[in-house]
C-alpha cells in the first residue's frame, strides 16, 4: 500500500500543482495582472510547489533527512537530468545574463546553504541546524533574486507561453486554488509516509530516498516545462526554469521549511551540498566548451551519464 500511495501521491502532487497554477493565473488575469508577473510568481511557484509541500510535511513530521535530501537531490536532478534531456532535444543557447548572473546566483545559493548549515564545522557547535534565522537569511536572498527576475524577464522570449491562457469564473478559479492546495498537502503527506516506509523496508536511509525517488518525483514539473521549452527552441525558458527552480528550492523552499521548524543537518549531507556546488559549476563551464554560451547535445549526454553515476554512488554508499 505504501508503494501505491507513493505513486498516487506523485500524481496527485503534480495534478494539484496544475490546478493551483490554473486557478491562481485565472484570478490574476481577472485582476489585470500581466503575463510577465504571473509567469514569475504563480507559474514559478507552481512548478516548485511539490518540493515546497513535501518539505513542509517532512519538517513538521520530523523527517528532516527527506526535507534536505529532497532539495539537494532536486537541484542535482534539475541540472544533470533535466537540462541533460533538454539539451539532447535541442542545444540550449542562452544569453550573457544567464551565464554571468543567473547561473552564478544558483552557485551562490549552494554555497550559502553550505555555510549556514555547517554550525559544527564553523562555530564548533554540538549540532548543525538550519535555524529560523538561517531561514530568514534565505528569504532575504530570495527577495533579491525575485527583484532581479522582474527586471530582466521582459527580455525573455516566449515568457507569455508559460502562462495558462484560459480565464475561469471567480468561483471556479477559487475552487481550483483550494483543490490545488488540498491536493498538494495530501499528496505530500502520502509521499513522505511512503518514502519513510520504503526506506525502512529496503534498509535504506531516508536521505537516500529523499535524494533519489522523492527528488526526481517532485522535479517532474520542471522536466515537463524545460523539455517542452527545448522542443519549442525557447532555450532561455528551458535553462531559466531549471536555474530559477534551483535558486527557489534553496532560498524559498528551505527558507520557509526552516522558519516553520528548524531542520537538523547531518555532516554526511555535505557530500550532497558539494555535489550541488560542483554541478552548478559544471553548468557554468558547459557555457564555454563547444559552442559558446550553449549546452550542446554531447554535454547533455555527459550530464545524464554523470547523474546515473551519482545515483549509483549514492546507493553503494548507503
Amino acid at each position: 500500500m505504501a508503494y501505491v500511495l507513493l505513486v498516487v501521491g506523485f500524481a496527485l502532487l503534480i495534478k494539484s500543482a496544475d490546478f493551483l497554477v490554473d486557478g491562481a493565473s485565472s484570478i490574476a488575469r481577472r485582476l489585470k495582472i500581466s503575463d510577465l508577473v504571473i509567469g514569475l510568481t504563480v507559474v514559478a511557484f507552481g512548478t516548485s510547489s511539490p518540493e515546497l509541500f513535501v518539505n513542509i510535511v517532512s519538517s513538521i513530521t520530523g523527517n528532516s533527512d527527506i526535507a534536505v535530501g529532497n532539495v539537494l537531490g532536486s537541484n542535482i536532478a534539475n541540472i544533470l537530468l533535466i537540462l541533460g534531456v533538454s539539451a539532447i532535444i535541442f542545444p540550449l543557447a542562452v544569453g550573457k545574463g544567464t551565464v554571468w548572473k543567473e547561473i552564478p546566483f544558483s552557485l551562490l545559493a549552494a554555497l550559502v546553504l553550505g555555510v549556514l548549515a555547517n554550525d559544527q564545522l564553523i562555530d564548533r557547535a554540538e549540532v548543525s541546524v538550519l535555524s529560523r534565522i538561517d531561514g530568514l537569511v534565505f528569504m532575504a536572498f530570495f527577495i533579491i533574486f525575485l527583484y532581479y527576475s522582474v527586471s530582466i524577464a521582459a527580455r525573455i522570449e516566449g515568457m507569455g507561453e508559460q502562462v495558462p491562457s484560459r480565464e475561469y469564473g471567480l468561483a471556479r478559479s477559487v475552487c481550483y486554488v483550494l483543490l490545488g492546495l488540498a491536493g498538494l498537502t495530501v499528496g505530500a503527506r502520502w509521499i513522505v509516509n511512503g518514502a519513510v516506509y520504503i526506506a525502512a523496508r529496503l534498509g535504506a536511509s531516508e536521505s537516500l530516498i529523499g535524494l533519489t525517488i522523492v527528488a526526481v518525483g517532485t522535479s517532474l514539473p520542471e522536466l515537463a516545462t524545460s523539455a517542452v521549452a527545448a522542443y519549442k527552441k525557447n532555450a532561455d525558458i528551458a535553462v531559466g526554469n531549471v536555474v530559477g527552480s534551483n535558486i527557489f528550492n534553496i532560498f524559498f523552499v528551505l527558507g520557509i521549511s526552516s522558519i516553520i521548524k528548524p531542520l537538523p543537518f547531518h555532516r554526511a549531507a555535505n557530500l550532497d551540498v558539494g555535489a550541488v556546488v560542483l554541478v552548478s559549476l559544471l553548468l557554468f563551464i558547459w557555457m564555454f566548451t563547444g559552442k559558446k554560451r550553449c549546452m550542446d547535445r554531447w554535454e547533455g549526454v555527459v550530464s545524464i551519464i554523470l547523474y546515473a553515476t551519482y545515483v549509483t554512488v549514492l546507493i553503494i554508499k548507503d
